[in-house]
């Protein structure tokens, strides 16, 4: 696949792809007049002169293949890579000394909720210093629909970063059958399938799945599989959050394994991560699935992050049951005293066994909505507040309590730190953040929305020696772009897109974490996205240069 991957860049340094716009898909397009004749290798411009609008030297190179760091230069032409190597006599009216330095493509960030917030923050900086350059949304399940529209109001929006998504499973099934727990009718399905393929053409990368959560936890895996082949048909990829990652993730990946297999199309364990102590463990199991299966021939990756934590709604306490219906239904759920002491008592069970970690205070509040200053307490804080001891019990109330208001998103401390390694060293695990673009300062946000790269980087790859440092620029550039045919970004070659990062890999490392999440990453200098600086000097520039990406159905018309 790597060497299937080469040839697609060569092929992108051969044609000199232009950059899409917002009426234009994203592929590989004639170039235009400026730029008719192909750079050498050795980055000789036409004419013969050595002149680039940018040039980085004496840099450590890290390509994004996973091959040695080499000492090299670069030159920078427009949007585009137009030479990487030795380059002496080459000028540039902008000039980097990297020396000390490592220089390596972009990040790709394979599962993000940016849409949150990248028209609210659009310089996205939490993700520019930790060297991220494209971000991929649309992830567990829900996205926007149609996504037409909304990928129109991103293109006209100036941003930092590069955007593309998936569409969501559980938004298109909710479209046709709202939040019912049933089977879909044949004409349901169908209505699906069309709104499936609607999305692919307006440029989704793949489906995502949500099993975990309403209502894409009510659908049978072979609905799923009707819609994952018109995804694999028109060249997508399916992404799922698994339907369980605690006591049934053996069960979940096998079923995350038969979509792909049975949709016939490429999927990919996202987040990928073992919940609950009498779990941890389990992920020597997972992986063995997962190699068996790619040993048969079926194209299934991972993605996971560097924490011992999850974060999702407080709802995830709840009974999936009690959520059919919505937020109304739950209500009306709760006010009947037999069904409030069932769902009571799931909540005691999660939180003594599942994502609770065996504690109340391993449930931390990262924002509601109808209350800001519950943000950065955990459920044992907010239990004692009511005047009760914080058992599982009271706990549970608590939780009640605070859905009923209207829900709060959590942090969960409840995944094993020799899980977390053991995922990340799987060959077919790439890194991904989960993560959002938050509001500087605002409610207190899981520290993967700001430390995610920068944290494998300086724990994983320095400290505790998990991965090689080319290893884990591979996973977190070109191993994402590969899975998403991303054929022109990801590595550092001519003719690819001119999204690269320098930073000092001696002092690159995550500031954030759960007691302070607001703390931006360190050790990265530059930030370059379409041959533009959008962090210069460790300072946050006014370039805009972010595109939207769209997906190969698209790229195909």
């Amino acid at each position: 696949m790597r060497r299937l991957f080469c040839l697609f860049a060569a092929a992108a340094w051969l044609l000199q792809a232009q950059p899409p716009s917002s009426e234009k898909p994203l592929g590989l397009q004639p170039p235009n007049t400026a730029e008719r004749e192909v750079p050498r290798p050795d980055g000789a411009a036409p004419g013969g002169s050595r002149a680039f609008d940018v040039l980085i030297t004496g840099a450590r190179v890290i390509d994004g293949t996973g091959s040695a760091w080499f000492y090299g230069d670069i030159g920078i032409r427009g949007d585009a890579i137009a030479a990487v190597g030795h380059l002496p006599g080459a000028t540039a009216p902008v000039k980097i000394d990297a020396k000390g330095l490592v220089v390596a493509p972009g990040f790709i960030d394979i599962h993000s909720h940016g849409d949150r917030g990248l028209l609210r923050v659009p310089t996205a900086e939490n993700y520019l210093r930790e060297g991220v350059t494209t971000i991929i949304s649309g992830p567990d399940g829900s996205s926007a629909l149609p996504l037409a529209p909304f990928l129109d109001r991103i293109a006209k929006t100036p941003v930092t970063i590069n955007y593309a998504t998936f569409v969501g499973q559980g938004t298109i099934r909710q479209q046709v059958l709202g939040l019912a727990n049933r089977n879909a009718t044949p004409d349901e399905i169908e209505k699906m399938k069309q709104l499936t393929a609607q999305a692919m053409r307006d440029g989704a990368f793949g489906m995502s799945t949500g099993l975990y959560y309403v209502p894409g936890n009510f659908t049978p895996v072979e609905e799923i599989i009707e819609l994952a082949k018109v995804v694999g048909s028109m060249g997508g990829m399916h992404i799922s959050h698994m339907r369980e990652e605690a006591g049934h993730s053996l069960d979940s990946v096998r079923e995350t394994i038969r979509i792909g297999e049975e949709g016939g199309l490429p999927t990919q364990v996202t987040h990928h991560k073992i919940i609950g102590l009498a779990n941890w463990g389990k992920s020597k199991e997972t992986l063995q699935l997962v190699e068996a299966a790619r040993a048969r021939g079926v194209d299934v990756t991972i993605d996971a992050y560097p924490y011992t934590a999850s974060s999702t709604g407080i709802a995830a306490l709840f009974p999936q049951w009690a959520l059919e219906g919505g937020q109304k239904s739950l209500l009306e759920r709760l006010g009947a005293p037999e069904q409030r002491a069932r769902i009571k008592g799931v909540i005691v069970n999660n939180l003594r066994i599942d994502r609770g970690g065996g504690d109340p205070k391993n449930v931390g509040i990262a924002n509601c909505s109808f209350d800001a200053s519950l943000a950065g307490q955990n459920l044992a804080d907010i239990t004692r507040r009511r005047g009760a001891e914080p058992t599982f019990e009271n706990a549970a109330e608590t939780a009640i309590e605070l859905q009923s208001k209207g829900g709060c998103s959590a942090i969960y401390h409840a995944i094993g730190e020799e899980d977390v390694v053991r995922i990340m060293q799987s060959p077919f695990t790439m890194i991904a953040s989960d993560g959002e673009i938050p509001v500087f300062g605002q409610a207190a946000p899981h520290p993967r929305s700001y430390g995610t790269f920068a944290r494998v980087l300086g724990v994983y790859v320095r400290e505790k020696k998990v991965l090689s440092l080319e290893e884990a620029i591979r996973r977190m550039s070109g191993y994402p772009a590969e899975r998403l045919k991303l054929w022109d970004r990801g590595l550092l070659r001519p003719g690819m897109r001119a999204d690269l990062v320098i930073f000092d890999p001696a002092t690159v490392g995550d500031r954030a974490d759960f007691v302070k999440p607001h703390q931006y990453s360190a050790g990265f200098r530059d930030v370059m996205v379409n041959g533009k600086f959008v962090l210069r000097n460790s300072a946050v520039t006014s370039e805009r240069p972010g595109r939207v990406l769209y997906g190969p159905a698209l790229r195909r018309n």
